[in-house]
């Protein structure tokens, strides 16, 4: 599991980072900050795989944050979430290795793609060593393809959040769906896309004493 620290100033904005992160059954929310200082002091004595860092805040703005956490030999990946998105801004935080730039005010969607992109280089960093091919997946990510119509990304993601959150245990389109809240007939469309798209796998369950059914799993 990847352990995660915000560091935000709004309350509210915290909270609702933090909730998003936790959907994702990859990620825990070790610690949240509203002062940057503090935050600065515990990332030097504490490994965290990845910072959802503010840039707007007193004492001093996330710029300045990241710069002194990569002076200290902080390595963890960084997000960045603001509402500042002029050039020079971003090209400087790109410049100290930010992962994913969000400019507020984000979807839940979007927020979903930066911690999906974080795994999956974290997932290809694992590997050793990397192909051309692999190295051309990493340093030039596709973007994501549309969804075919009638189909959307928030329900996509409702579904996705079900299965991140007991990402070993194999799950029928019914518990999905008494989970999601939604119906076991637009499940199985989702289910049946996202298979599709090699993001899910699917098995038939010959123990259930009766009739066999589907089930699905995640594919990490």
């Amino acid at each position: 599991m990847y352990t995660v620290v915000i560091v935000e100033d709004d309350p509210i904005i915290t909270e609702l980072n933090r909730r998003y992160a936790e959907k994702d059954g990859r990620f825990t929310v070790t610690r949240t900050f509203s002062a940057p200082r503090q935050a600065l002091d515990w990332l030097t004595r504490h490994p965290t795989d990845l910072v959802i860092l503010d840039f707007y805040m007193p004492q001093m703005n996330g710029l300045e944050l990241l710069r002194s956490i990569r002076a200290a030999g902080v390595a963890s990946d960084v997000i960045m979430i603001t509402a500042a998105n002029d050039a020079a801004t971003v090209e400087a935080l790109t410049r100290l290795g930010i992962v994913d730039y969000l400019v507020k005010p984000f979807a839940y969607e979007r927020f979903c793609r930066a911690l999906e992109e974080f795994c999956r280089r974290r997932a290809a960093m694992r590997a050793g060593s990397l192909d051309q091919s692999a190295l051309d997946s990493l340093m030039h990510a596709a973007p994501p393809a549309p969804l075919p119509k009638g189909m959307q990304a928030q329900t996509q993601e409702r579904v996705l959040a079900c299965l991140r959150a007991d990402p070993a245990r194999r799950h029928t389109c019914e518990a999905i769906a008494e989970a999601s809240g939604l119906s076991v007939v637009t499940v199985r469309r989702y289910m049946s896309y996202l298979a599709q798209q090699g993001m899910v796998a699917g098995d038939m369950d010959y123990g259930t004493g009766g009739r066999p059914c589907l089930v699905y799993r995640l594919i990490k």
